[in-house]
C-alpha cells in the first residue's frame, strides 16, 4: 500500500502538537494548584482536575470523551456493512440518550456528593469486597473500549503510512499513554478540547468531497445503507439500543468528568449540552458509512469492495474518494483525534485503582504523591493491555459492544442501587452482582468463543441468541439487589436475625456503636443529607472520612 506523504506530516505534526498541549495542560494544573490558598489533595488535582472545569472546557471534554475513535470507525463500519445500516448504529444516538439521562438523574447527585471516582459510593456503602469484585467488570470494559479505539486508530494510521495494523496500533498506544501520564485530567482535557475540533473540521471538510466522487451513486437513490429490518431480531435491537442508552451513568471518564465540574449545577450541563454534541458529530460517520456503501468501488485505486475490511472504512472512504490534500488533512486529523476517548477511559481505570483499591485497600497510609505515581503506573499497564486485545481482535463495533455489556449489566444496578436505594447494603450487591453475571454468562458469547449453556426463547442455531438478554440480566441484578438488600435490612433492624450473622458488618446496635453524635452530624452536614437515620460504623474506613454503610444516600 502507498503511503500518503501529506497524511503521514499531518499526523506527526498533530501528534506533537497534542503531546505539546499535555505538557502545557499539565504545567498550567500545577501552576495552578502552587497558586491555590486552599490545600487540595495531589491525586485530587490529577483524578479530578481540581474540580476547576467551566461549562465550555467541561462540555467540550464530555463529548469527546464519547466521540472517539469507536464512535467514529464503529458507526461508518455499521452503517457500511450489508445487512447492518443506519439502522443497526445504535450507538451513537443511544450515547447521546444516555448522557441526557445521566445529566438529569446522576450527575449532581454524585457531584454533590463530593465523590472523586465512581467507586467512592461503593467503597463506602458496600465495602472492601464490593469495591474489588465491581472493579473487575470496570476495568475489563475500560480495557475494551480502550482497544476498541486503538484498533480504530491503528486501521486508520495503516492506511495512512502503509504500515503493519500491529505496529501503528503500538504507536497510537504510546503517544495516548504519553500525554495523559504528564498531567492527568489536565492534559486529557485540553488535548480533548484540541481533537474534538479536529474530528469536526476533518470529517466536514471531506464529506463533500467524497460525495460527489464519480464513483459514488447518490445516497438518497441507493438507500441499501439505511438497514432493513428483521422481526426475529427486534429483541436484539431492542436489548442493544437500551443498553448504549442507559450505560454511560456507571462507567469511570464519564463520571470523572461531572466530578470535575465547579459545582453540581454545571456537571449537570455538561451532560445535557455533551448529548447535543454526540448527536451533532454522529452525522459525519453515518454519512461516510452511507457513502462507502453507494461507491462503485471497482472505480477507485482499491479495485474491489472492502468487504473483509469493513472496520477500515471510514479511512477508506477519505483516502480514495477525496483529493490528495483533502485526504492528507482528513486522515490525518481524525487519526490524532480519534485518541480523545483512549486517554479518558485509561486514566478512568486507573484513577479508580490508585485510589479506592491501592488506598482503599492494600496501603492505606499511602501518601497523595505515592498514589499519583501509582496512577501513572497502572496507565502504562492498562495501556498496554488494551493494545494487546486491539491487535487480537478484528471487529471494532463487536469490542465496542462487549465493553457496553460489562457496564449495562453488572455496573448499572449498583450504581443505581447505591445512589437511589437507601436500604441497599452488601448482600444484595454481592447477590446482584453473582445473578447478572451468571445470566450474562450462560448466554454466551460469539467474540470470545463462549458458548451458551442457557438458551432464552427465540434462540436460532444461525442467529444465536434473539431474545434481550442482556436487559433480563439487567434487570434481574436490579431486582435482586433490592429485593435481599430490602430483606437483611428488615431483618437486623428488626431483630430477626441476630447481629453476629452480620458478617459484612452493615449493621450493629446501639451498644456496638463507635461513631458519637457528634461525629454522625458533621458527616450528615458534609454530604447534605437528613440524620434521622440509622447510625451505623464499620472497620471498614475509607479514604477521608468514616464509613457510615446504609446511611448516606
Amino acid at each position: 500500500m502507498a503511503v500518503n506523504v501529506a497524511g503521514a506530516v499531518v499526523v506527526v505534526v498533530l501528534y506533537v502538537g497534542m503531546l505539546g498541549v499535555g505538557v502545557w495542560a499539565s504545567w498550567r494544573g500545577k501552576r495552578r494548584r502552587d497558586g491555590r490558598g486552599e490545600a487540595q489533595p495531589e491525586s485530587e488535582d490529577f483524578m479530578v482536575a481540581g474540580r476547576s472545569f467551566n461549562g465550555v472546557i467541561g462540555t467540550l471534554t464530555m463529548t469527546a470523551t464519547f466521540v472517539g475513535g469507536a464512535f467514529i470507525n464503529g458507526t461508518a463500519e455499521a452503517v457500511y456493512t450489508s445487512g447492518s445500516g443506519l439502522l443497526w448504529a445504535q450507538a451513537p444516538f443511544g450515547l447521546a440518550i444516555s448522557l441526557l439521562i445521566g445529566g438529569v438523574f446522576f450527575a449532581k447527585k454524585m457531584r454533590s456528593a463530593g465523590f472523586t471516582t465512581l467507586f467512592d459510593p461503593f467503597q463506602r456503602k458496600f465495602g472492601r469486597l464490593m469495591c474489588v469484585l465491581l472493579y473487575v467488570p470496570s476495568v475489563l470494559s475500560e480495557i475494551f473500549y480502550s482497544s476498541t479505539i486503538l484498533a480504530a486508530l491503528g486501521t486508520t494510521i495503516s492506511v495512512i503510512l502503509g504500515l503493519d495494523l500491529r505496529l501503528s496500533i503500538l504507536i497510537s498506544t504510546s503517544v495516548a499513554v504519553l500525554y495523559t501520564l504528564l498531567g492527568g485530567l489536565y492534559s486529557v482535557a485540553y488535548t480533548d478540547v484540541l481533537q474534538l475540533i479536529f474530528i469536526f473540521a476533518g470529517l466536514w471538510l471531506c464529506i463533500p468531497f467524497a460525495m460527489t466522487h464519480q464513483a459514488v451513486a447518490s445516497i438518497t437513490e441507493d438507500t441499501s445503507w439505511l438497514g432493513q429490518w428483521d422481526d426475529r431480531l427486534a429483541g436484539v435491537w431492542v436489548d442493544l439500543t437500551l443498553m448504549m442508552a442507559l450505560g454511560s451513568p456507571a462507567i469511570q471518564p464519564y463520571i470523572q468528568r461531572v466530578l470535575a465540574a465547579r459545582s453540581a449545577h454545571e456537571a449537570r450541563l455538561f451532560s445535557i449540552f455533551g448529548c447535543f454534541g454526540c448527536l451533532l458529530l454522529a452525522a459525519p460517520p453515518v454519512l461516510i458509512g452511507a457513502i462507502g456503501a453507494s461507491t462503485d468501488w471497482n472505480q477507485t485505486a482499491l479495485r474491489v469492495p472492502p468487504v473483509n475490511d469493513t472496520d477500515k472504512i471510514a479511512p477508506l472512504v477519505i483516502q480514495h474518494l477525496t483529493p490528495t490534500a483533502v485526504s492528507a488533512v482528513g486522515l490525518g486529523t481524525v487519526s490524532a483525534a480519534v485518541m480523545s476517548s483512549v486517554d479518558s477511559s485509561i486514566l478512568g481505570a486507573a484513577s479508580v485503582f490508585g485510589r479506592n483499591i491501592y488506598k482503599g485497600i492494600l496501603r492505606r497510609k499511602a501518601s497523595e504523591r505515592e498514589v499519583v505515581w501509582l496512577v501513572r503506573v497502572s496507565v502504562v499497564i492498562i495501556g498496554a493491555c488494551a493494545a494487546l486485545v486491539a491487535l487480537t481482535s478484528h471487529t471494532i463495533i463487536g469490542l465496542w459492544y462487549l465493553s457496553s455489556e460489562l457496564v449495562y449489566v453488572i455496573l448499572l444496578p449498583q450504581v443505581v442501587c447505591v445512589l437511589f436505594v437507601r436500604f441497599s447494603n452488601t448482600y444484595g450487591s454481592l447477590a446482584g452482582f453473582t445473578v447478572g453475571l451468571i445470566l450474562r454468562i450462560a448466554a454466551g458469547e460469539p467474540l470470545l468463543n463462549m458458548a451458551p449453556f442457557v438458551w432464552y426463547p427465540y434462540y436460532s442455531d444461525d442467529m444465536g441468541q434473539l431474545f434481550p438478554f442482556r436487559t433480563l440480566a439487567m434487570l434481574a441484578s436490579l431486582v435482586t439487589m433490592v429485593i435481599i438488600s430490602g430483606m437483611f435490612h428488615v431483618g437486623f433492624q428488626r431483630g430477626l436475625l441476630p447481629t453476629k450473622l452480620d458478617v459484612f458488618q452493615c449493621y450493629r446496635n446501639e451498644c456496638d456503636l463507635t461513631a458519637s453524635k457528634k461525629d454522625m452530624t458533621l458527616f450528615c452536614l458534609k454530604y447534605n443529607k437528613s440524620c434521622d437515620m440509622e447510625l451505623t460504623s464499620t472497620s471498614n474506613e475509607v479514604i477521608g472520612v468514616d464509613t457510615y454503610k446504609n446511611s448516606y444516600v
